[in-house]
């Protein structure tokens, strides 16, 4: 699962709390406004091989998610050079999820260098409930 689309990148520092983020839809009887979920989910960046404390190109990372917004929280990441996609995944970050929750600071696209990082938490139905970006380094 965790080459199903390619390597992603999230959040450097401290854990990053939403308490609820605009659905993109619109709700029944709502007049056209959305409304957020309820509840609050945070994410923080976890650096499983880094040498120096922060993210580079080539290694390891995953996120510590908490939610009461959802009991399978998905996180997806995107990666970007001069505003190009370099790298996107999804992971599930739940016990019995069939991925493993670590993504890559790498992909095809993505052969070297530095890139900045977004990572969304998602619910299964994909409405984003928090995110966190930071920098990945050459």
């Amino acid at each position: 699962m965790r080459t199903f689309l390619a390597a992603l990148t999230l959040t450097l520092g401290a854990a990053v709390a939403f308490p609820g983020a605009a659905v993109a839809g619109k709700v029944a009887g709502g007049g056209g406004k959305t409304k957020p979920p309820a509840g609050t989910t945070a994410v923080s960046l976890v650096l499983l091989n880094s040498s120096d404390g922060l993210p580079h190109y080539g290694q390891d990372v995953t996120f510590k998610v908490s939610s009461t917004q959802t009991t399978q929280p998905w996180v997806h990441l995107t990666c970007a050079q001069n505003g190009a996609t370099v790298a996107e995944s999804w992971e599930g970050m739940f016990s019995g999820s069939l991925s493993d929750g670590v993504f890559g600071l790498y992909s095809p696209q993505w052969t070297g260098g530095a890139a900045d990082c977004t990572a969304t938490v998602t619910n299964p139905s994909w409405t984003p409930l928090a995110s966190t970006s930071f920098h990945v380094y050459a």
